[in-house]
């Protein structure tokens, strides 16, 4: 891969360069882990396993009301 290079803003804050962020499949919400190894910093993406599973549980087509029900009455039998 090539070189990428950003800007460390006033807040400290700086951008993942695009080539970087396709590269490694980054995506909003994801993790860094920041490392400092022999004078050099060494940023590593952190896997989120169990998105591994995304997909493998098949559900139907779902019935709100039915759902909105019980979950009501499940919250109510806490007080009755």
């Amino acid at each position: 891969m090539a070189s990428a290079t950003s800007k460390i803003t006033s807040k400290f804050q700086t951008t993942i360069p695009k080539a970087v962020r396709e590269n490694l499949k980054l995506s909003v919400s994801d993790t860094l882990d920041w490392q400092i190894k022999e004078g050099k910093i060494v940023v590593k993406a952190q896997k989120r396993l169990f998105l591994k599973h995304k997909n493998s549980i098949k559900t139907g087509i779902g019935d709100i009301e039915k759902d909105r029900d019980a979950a009501l009455n499940s919250r109510l039998e806490k007080y009755r």
